[in-house]
């Protein structure tokens, strides 16, 4: 029975042709539309695989079937949905038959808007750890006109709820590279999301879910008390009571500068946690609410609870007690923190020119003493944050290529964590002691780094204008071959000499997202950049440098993940990937 076919439809030929053939392919409006004549009736579909935009007309349709013979995707024929999640739908398009001819319309089915169905994919891509369809649903998103914290919303919710564990890498990159969007081109700021939703959606495969605890019924505990529980219950390690008690203070409505000293709180009891990694978590969890809303504290907060109560406690470790024994000469300063606020109160303190080389000393004592005398002269903790921070720049800028390759992650550690310490002293109110303990954390792991600049590579000396382009194409080149770590240094400080410090940190972040990078490498860029945007002049060139020596010591890689996202790129872009 003939229809009429309607005005935006496209004629294909004769219904007895097509019978013969089996099937033909159409060109309407740049769009290849495969068309398959099969039991009887006429069905319409893209011919790109939707999966990596293999021509479908290659393949084969049985039993009401089309299957593509490259990757062995199958789709309904009579309307493109896929039997395999990880190939995606194919878009189908209306078919009419009239007088024996027939026609296509080039308007596909699909009546979602893009961004609904892009937000669906994404989920689907974070559930079965789908690279390609995390790839394909954040450009999709994007170029919707979706803002960035929408994906990153999403990832942030699904990492916390489906991770036991928690908080763990995956967040944290995907966080990191939340705070550094505004320093990337458009594209590479998908090339960011994409790499942080990846990570999370590889750390929440194969693991169990994270099952809530409930806050305490009394909302009327008073601050006093439910931070003296929550000490304890970490104290013990009882993940169970830590989080009743985290819990309890997000519903009684703490608001976010509480939480965060809470945690900062829990997180100094005990030296220097895991490596650094307890307190950067806690500072990307509060910095990951900062983009989503607060309003999600309830959710991120809790992931926590592990990086607290499992974590290595450095007091333990023979590093912090021989030969000397730095913990027990922290508690002595910690016992007089009352005293030493007390003296400093009213004063405003002024850093000495030599202050980060002090801090930079082969002299525990020394640098102890010296953050001891500063808080008596009025020293605050994000004085004192900064300096630290900038100690531990100096030791990555400086780092000696003769150590082991792994001695590279020792000095990141503490760079990281300083970082941490550093806008977590900016962030909170009331909770200066445990702020001054995380200092003092951070500043005996740059005393005990000291070893790794020896010798010190030297910080490049200032060069005169030079053409910053031919700079950055050079720095690129150093990112393509193994060992380049001080030219890439060299050149990263003659381009911000020249004047282009905010083109080196685009172009420094184009190389990353680029790379199959590990944690630290994500952390190391996002650290760096954060401190480089907190100073000028040398110190922000050496922040810069440290990212450039790091960044090129680390690569390159295989860079499978940027091929995945290139084809994402170019099959949402409507280009061809294979002869169709």
């Amino acid at each position: 029975m003939s229809t009429s076919p309607p005005s935006t439809a496209h004629e294909v030929g004769p219904l007895d042709e097509l019978r013969e053939a089996g099937h033909a392919v159409v060109r309407v409006d740049g769009r290849a539309i495969l068309v398959v004549a099969h039991e009887g009736e006429v069905f319409a579909v893209d011919n790109r695989c939707p999966h990596m935009g293999f021509p479908l007309a290659r393949g084969t349709v049985d039993d009401g079937v089309l299957t593509c013979h490259w990757h062995h995707a199958r789709f309904a024929l009579s309307c493109g949905d896929t039997f395999d999640p990880w190939a995606d739908d194919v878009p189908s398009y209306p078919v009419t038959v009239d007088d024996g001819v027939v026609y296509v319309d080039p308007h596909s089915r699909e009546e979602r808007p893009p961004a609904e169905r892009w937000s669906e994919r994404l989920d689907d891509g974070l559930e079965r750890n789908l690279r390609l369809v995390v790839a394909k649903s954040v450009i999709g998103l994007l170029d919707a006109g979706v803002a960035p914290t929408d994906p990153l919303r999403t990832g942030v919710r699904f990492g916390t709820r489906y991770r036991a564990d928690g908080w763990g890498p995956g967040l944290t990159i995907l966080t990191a590279m939340a705070n550094v969007l505004p320093d990337f081109s458009a594209e590479d700021r998908k090339r960011a999301l994409y790499q942080g939703l990846v990570e999370v959606a590889a750390d929440c495969a194969g693991e169990p879910p994270r099952f809530d605890q409930d806050a305490f019924d009394d909302r009327d505990l008073s601050p006093t008390r439910l931070a003296h529980w929550l000490r304890d219950t970490v104290e013990v390690r009882d993940n169970d009571g830590t989080e009743r008690c985290l819990r309890t203070a997000v519903e009684a409505g703490y608001d976010d500068d509480a939480l965060a000293g809470l945690l900062l709180t829990a997180a100094t009891d005990h030296r220097y946690l895991d490596g650094g990694h307890t307190m950067d978590f806690v500072n990307k969890a509060c910095e990951a609410l900062d983009h989503v809303g607060w309003e999600h504290a309830d959710e991120v907060l809790p992931s926590l609870v592990t990086s607290l109560t499992d974590a290595t406690r450095s007091e333990e470790l023979s590093s912090w007690r021989q030969p000397v024994d730095l913990a027990a000469r922290l508690d002595e300063a910690f016992d007089r923190l009352d005293d030493l606020v007390a003296e400093g109160a009213g004063q405003e303190w002024v850093e000495p020119d030599d202050f980060v080389q002090t801090l930079l000393a082969d002299d525990h004592e020394r640098v102890v003493g010296v953050l001891e005398d500063a808080i008596a002269a009025g020293a605050s903790p994000v004085d004192l944050a900064d300096a630290v921070a900038m100690a531990a720049a100096t030791r990555v800028a400086q780092f000696s290529t003769a150590n082991e390759f792994s001695d590279w992650n020792t000095v990141h550690h503490t760079y990281t964590y300083s970082n941490a310490v550093h806008a977590l002293a900016e962030r909170v109110s009331g909770a200066d002691h445990a702020a001054y303990r995380a200092v003092f954390d951070g500043a005996v792991n740059v005393y005990l780094d000291r070893f790794l600049n020896s010798p010190p590579a030297a910080i490049p000396e200032r060069g005169g204008e030079r053409d910053v382009d031919d700079l950055l194409d050079a720095l690129d080149e150093t990112m393509d071959r193994e060992g380049r770590v001080d030219e890439a240094g060299r050149l990263a400080a003659h381009v911000f000499d020249s004047g282009g410090a905010d083109r080196l940190k685009r172009r420094l972040g184009a190389a990353l997202v680029r790379e199959d990078a590990g944690f630290h490498t994500f952390q190391a860029l996002e650290a760096g950049f954060a401190q480089a945007d907190r100073r000028e002049g040398t110190e922000r060139r050496t922040c810069l440098v440290a990212v450039a020596r790091y960044l090129a010591a680390h690569a390159p890689t295989r860079r499978e993940r940027e091929q995945t996202f290139t084809i994402a790129a170019r099959l949402h872009r409507g280009e061809a990937i294979h002869e169709e």
